[in-house]
C-alpha cells in the first residue's frame, strides 16, 4: 500500500508551507485524488490516521475530492468513463486511450485555524 508514503509526503509538503505561511495549525486538508491516479481514495483515508498521528496534523480533517477517469478512444474518438468501462472503448472496444482527466493527486486546498 503505497497510499501511506504518499499520505506522509502530502504531510511534509503542508509542514513545509505551513512554515512558509507562518501558519501554527490546520483545521482541514482538501485532496483532489483522480480515478486514474493510482491512488485508492479508501486507502487513502484508512491510512490517514496512521501518517498525522503524533505530528501538527493530528487533528486535521481530511477532505477528498475525486477527479473522473475521463479518457478518449484513440481509434474512433469516443469519449467515456475510463473506470466504468474498464479502460476499453464501449463504442468500439480498442484500449487504446488518452486520459483527458483523472490523473490527478493535488492538495487543492489548506484550511487554517
Amino acid at each position: 500500500m503505497h497510499e501511506l508514503g504518499i499520505i506522509s509526503s502530502v504531510v511534509k509538503t503542508v509542514e513545509n508551507i505551513m512554515r512558509q505561511e507562518g501558519l501554527t495549525q490546520v483545521q482541514t486538508i482538501v485532496l483532489q485524488v483522480g480515478e486514474l491516479s493510482g491512488v485508492v481514495p479508501h486507502f487513502v483515508e484508512e491510512c490517514y490516521p496512521a501518517a498525522v498521528y503524533e505530528t501538527f496534523m493530528e487533528n486535521t480533517e481530511l477532505k477528498m475530492e475525486i477527479i473522473p477517469g475521463i479518457v478518449r478512444c484513440k481509434d474512433c474518438g469516443e469519449e467515456f468513463s475510463g473506470v466504468r468501462y474498464n479502460l476499453k472503448c464501449p463504442k468500439c472496444g480498442s484500449e487504446h486511450l488518452d486520459a483527458l482527466s483523472g490523473r490527478e493527486f493535488i492538495i487543492k486546498e489548506i484550511i487554517a485555524c
